[in-house]
């Protein structure tokens, strides 16, 4: 089977030195700031929008662990000139939101209003044991992870970013802010509203409401579901002006066929370097399965592990070898089942979970993939290679998410995984490029400000 190549991410260089282009360097984009909310699916899409306008050095993230946090005294955003200091083109921030007992269930509320009334109950609760005398001690979770590895990445502050991007705007230029997930529409807003001069904000994932609150939004087109007729049907009048978004997208909407990423053919090459001692003896075709998790409108349960197990046996004679990678939030009963079917064959491999993670390694290596329903991003980043892309479970899902599987269906992008398909047939069709395709219009959209990212 032969992979097709991607396309290197587009640049518009001129090859004139930036002090040269449109009006000076205070016109050059040369840094970013990310701003995450704690979801890899929703963080990957800054990166990869990131690397694409390249301002993201070799698509890494720049994080400090506690020690070196302690040592250079960043505990918060105020320090940000440090960044600038040392060269990094990128910050990556985080909008966060408390967890751990009846925060769990407090995730609807605004993130700023959960923020505050954390705070209220962590004092009455501190208060409380103090009247009461009490001397037992409870771990309080930090509020940015703390115990789990996050804790070294710094919490979104609007007015610091304001005043970095205020301050530096002459000497370093204008600021590209790219924000996604729900969490962080008030912080990227706020700044646009605060810094509009100084600022292009990108926010990714519909924000619901108030799209004019930013220079750009970046969301799939099945964001879009709600308005067509077919979707109307299935909602009572009633409730139809609850339902969002409620009009058709702006002039700078940018649609989107599945989730952003950094999957290109220049990462592919590297990781497929990277992981060559590993893959390149297996038996071919290799056939790469990802394992999500159930969603609000995508949800199974064993039943669909059991149909997933029987036809990859089905289909086992036509493989060369497969490799299982289940997600940490993969359900037990889901990941049961799968190692009860097929953890004794010889021919199959089911990652466990250990370091160091194969991804990459299977979106350069694998020869086809079969993908639950559940993940638009697991699906996105298996369609930008342009190889066989089987779904399964999409008969689970509702609501936009049926209407993403049935547009990617319709381009010929993916096709349904029954257990009677023979996994060493070669069928190929134009990768998703939406990535790509969304650097160029952000570049656009900066060209008609004046403002042009470094060449």
């Amino acid at each position: 089977m032969r992979p097709i190549l991607l396309p290197d991410p587009p640049t518009l260089s001129t090859g004139v030195p930036e002090i040269f282009e449109q009006g000076g360097s205070q016109n050059v984009v040369r840094r970013a700031v990310v701003i995450g909310n704690g979801f890899p699916g929703s963080e990957n899409q800054c990166i990869g929008l990131a690397r694409a306008l390249g301002l993201a050095q070799n698509h890494l993230l720049y994080l400090f662990d506690e020690e070196e946090l302690l040592e250079t005294g960043l505990r918060t955003f105020d320090n940000l000139k440090f960044w600038n200091n040392i060269g990094f083109e990128q910050w990556f921030l985080r909008v966060t939101r408390p967890k751990g007992g009846i925060n769990e269930w407090l995730h609807w509320l605004p993130v700023g209003f959960h923020k505050k009334l954390d705070f209220i109950l962590r004092h009455l609760y501190l208060y409380s044991r103090l009247m009461l005398g009490s001397k037992q001690s409870k771990y309080i979770a930090s509020e940015n992870g703390g115990s789990v590895g996050l804790s070294s990445i710094l919490e979104a502050d609007v007015k610091s970013i304001v005043s970095m991007a205020r301050d530096t705007y002459e000497k370093d230029g204008p600021l590209v802010v790219i924000a996604c997930g729900r969490d962080t529409v008030s912080i990227a807003s706020s700044i646009r509203r605060l810094a509009s001069e100084n600022v292009f904000v990108v926010q990714i994932q519909h924000p619901r409401s108030h799209l004019n609150r930013f220079d750009m939004v970046i969301t799939p087109r099945h964001d879009y579901y709600p308005l067509t007729l077919e979707a109307q049907d299935q909602v009572p009048r009633f409730m139809r002006a609850w339902i969002t978004p409620r009009e058709p997208p702006q002039d700078h909407v940018v649609l989107t066929a599945g989730a952003l990423h950094g999957i290109d053919y220049a990462t592919l090459r590297k990781s497929a370097s990277a992981w060559h001692d590993e893959f390149a003896a297996l038996p071919k075709p290799l056939v790469v399965v990802n394992v999500g998790w159930p969603r609000r409108n995508c949800r199974y349960g064993a039943n669909l592990a059991k149909q997933l197990t029987d036809a990859l046996l089905s289909v086992l004679d036509s493989c060369g070898s497969v490799r299982i990678a289940l997600s940490y939030r993969t359900p037990e009963k889901v990941s049961r089942v799968i190692f009860k079917e097929l953890g004794d064959n010889p021919k199959v491999f089911i990652w466990n979970g250990q370091e160091p993670n194969p991804y990459m390694g299977h979106l350069a290596w694998g020869d086809a993939f079969v993908v639950t329903a559940d993940s638009v991003s697991l699906i996105s980043e298996a369609c930008s290679t342009g190889k066989p892309v089987y779904v399964i479970g999409a008969d689970h899902c509702k609501w936009k998410i049926a209407d993403f599987h049935k547009s990617l269906r319709e381009r010929g992008v993916v096709r349904p995984f029954t257990g009677f398909e023979d996994m060493s047939e070669s069928w190929s069709y134009p990768p998703l490029n939406d990535t790509a395709e969304a650097a160029m219009r952000v570049r656009s959209a900066l060209a008609a400000r004046g403002w042009s990212l470094r060449s």
